[in-house]
C-alpha cells in the first residue's frame, strides 16, 4: 500500500497492489464488469450504466450509488477517462475536468498470473469530504488521513474479493 499527501488540494493518493493467480483477461473480466463492483465494495450499493452506454468505454458514463456512516448516503457520475483492454480502466467522478476524485485499476502480468493495482486520487474538485474540512479546518490532514486509511482498507477488500473470484 502507497499513499501520498496530506491536504486535499495535494490531491492525495492511495494504492493497493495484488498478485492473482490468474491470467489479466481473467482479472480484466471482473474489474471491466463494473456492476459487480458493488458486491465487492464496503461503500458501493450500485452501478447504473448512462446514456445507452453497457461497457466501459473512453467517455462512457455511469452513475455510482454509495452509503458511509458518517456520510449518510450519496450518488455520484463518473466518466471512464482511460481504458486500455486488460490493462487500464480508470474513471472520473463528477466532472472529469476537475474531478472530486479519480478511480484506476491496472493490471500487468507477472509471474504467471496478474498483479492489480487499484489506486484513487481525492480532489481536485469537491467532494464530500471538502464540507468536514471547511467546517473544521484546522483539522484538514487529520481528515484526510482517516479517509486515505478507509479507501487503504476498502481497496485492500476489494482487491481480494478480485483474487478469491479470478483464483476461483
Amino acid at each position: 500500500m502507497e499513499w501520498t499527501g496530506a491536504r486535499y488540494a495535494d490531491r492525495p493518493t492511495v494504492e493497493v497492489r495484488t498478485w492473482i493467480d490468474a491470467p489479466p483477461a481473467t482479472v480484466w473480466a471482473l474489474v471491466s464488469d463494473i456492476e459487480l463492483m458493488p458486491d465487492m465494495s464496503e461503500e458501493l450499493r450500485s452501478v447504473t450504466w448512462l446514456d445507452g452506454a453497457a461497457r466501459p468505454a473512453v467517455g462512457a458514463r455511469f452513475v455510482g450509488r454509495s452509503e458511509h456512516e458518517a456520510f449518510g448516503t450519496w450518488e455520484t457520475t463518473s466518466q471512464v477517462i482511460e481504458y486500455v483492454p486488460e490493462s487500464v480502466l480508470a474513471w472520473a467522478v463528477q466532472d472529469p475536468a476537475e474531478p472530486s476524485a479519480v478511480w484506476r485499476f491496472r493490471l500487468r502480468p507477472e509471474d504467471g498470473g496478474t498483479e492489480l493495482a487499484q489506486w484513487m486520487q481525492l480532489g481536485p474538485g469537491r467532494s464530500g469530504l471538502s464540507a468536514a474540512i471547511d467546517r473544521m479546518p484546522e483539522k484538514e490532514q487529520k481528515i484526510v488521513f482517516v479517509r486515505l486509511r478507509e479507501f487503504e482498507r476498502s481497496i485492500t477488500a476489494t482487491l481480494a474479493q478480485i483474487k478469491r473470484r479470478a483464483e476461483a
